[in-house]
């Protein structure tokens, strides 16, 4: 499919959860943590920023940066959660190195501290040769809740708006970003992420645990989406297994994902956040159950690209 500078393009990064796997037998649908590439037109967006990421960087370095071009690199970052496979790539993403690049981080605050001090200790300060008031890019670190709506502007204008108080005018080709925040991930919970855009919706649930009945209010965020990112994490018979049960760990199951994709009337469902234990031959027998037969649901493959 030939593409266009007004696209919502998808592209799959990183799509293993808890750690990376970097193993010759998991290379079809990879070994990297969650990260996943959104363009929306001429704005680039990330969700989450486990060792995925760090492609992106090389890419954008590539093919932004030291190109012919020579355009100054701007990106929007958004953290579902700082659990370590969602920002342990986010040290090793070259452009925020680069002095002229722009780089706007938003993820929830958690335990009433900001998120730009939770991650200057967790990533940098503590933990790397750089302490994070070093990095010589305009990086903006700002807190993100579900009352939050973010606007993002063909321009690279950003702004964000508090939903309960102020009215939004947008244009066209404006992009909106929002949360959802779900609390069955154990502890500070995860914000689900809606990008709308050209009048298409993407929905990315990771870390979503679901339940008997199904999210009600999940399902209403995310009803009519055209692409359902949604982690699956777990088999039902791990999910149940007496011995290391899997359940309450804040992760899904196939059928959990499907139930939810199909109430929430999704028109295409990828499944996400594989279990580092689930190799090349497990998940291609998963996929020959879940989706041989099926235009709708996808298993996510790293590098893979989807065009709404």
């Amino acid at each position: 499919m030939e593409k266009n500078d007004k696209d919502f393009i998808i592209k799959f990064r990183g799509t293993r959860g808890s750690y990376p796997t970097a193993k010759v037998n998991y290379l079809t649908f990879g070994g990297n943590t969650a990260s996943t590439e959104v363009r929306c037109g001429k704005q680039l967006i990330i969700l989450d920023a486990g060792t995925g990421i760090i492609d992106i960087g090389i890419d954008e370095i590539k093919n932004s940066i030291i190109s012919t071009e020579k355009k100054p690199h701007q990106a929007t970052i958004i953290l579902s959660h700082i659990h370590q496979d969602h920002i342990q790539g986010l040290q090793f993403y070259k452009p925020l190195f680069v002095p002229s690049s722009t780089i706007n981080l938003f993820g929830q605050n958690t335990n009433e501290e900001d998120l730009r001090d939770t991650l200057k200790t967790v990533l940098f300060d503590k933990v790397f040769p750089l302490g994070l008031d070093e990095i010589r890019s305009n990086f903006n670190i700002n807190n993100f809740s579900q009352n939050d709506i973010i606007k993002l502007t063909q321009e690279g204008e950003i702004s964000v708006y508090d939903s309960l108080k102020q009215d939004i005018e947008f244009k066209e080709d404006d992009i909106l970003i929002t949360a959802y925040k779900t609390a069955a991930h154990p502890k500070n919970g995860c914000l689900c992420i809606k990008i709308k855009y050209n009048s298409k919706m993407l929905i990315y649930a990771t870390d979503k645990e679901s339940y008997i009945g199904a999210d009600k209010k999940f399902i209403q965020f995310a009803h009519n989406c055209d692409c359902l990112i949604h982690d699956a994490q777990y088999t039902y018979q791990d999910y149940i297994n007496p011995i290391q049960p899997k359940q309450g760990f804040g992760h899904s199951t196939f059928e959990m994902a499907i139930e939810t994709a199909q109430l929430a009337k999704a028109k295409k469902l990828f499944f996400f956040h594989y279990d580092p234990d689930y190799d090349d031959d497990k998940l291609k027998m998963l996929e020959g159950e879940f989706s041989k037969n099926s235009d709708t649901i996808f298993f996510a493959k790293e590098n893979h690209e989807v065009v709404l």
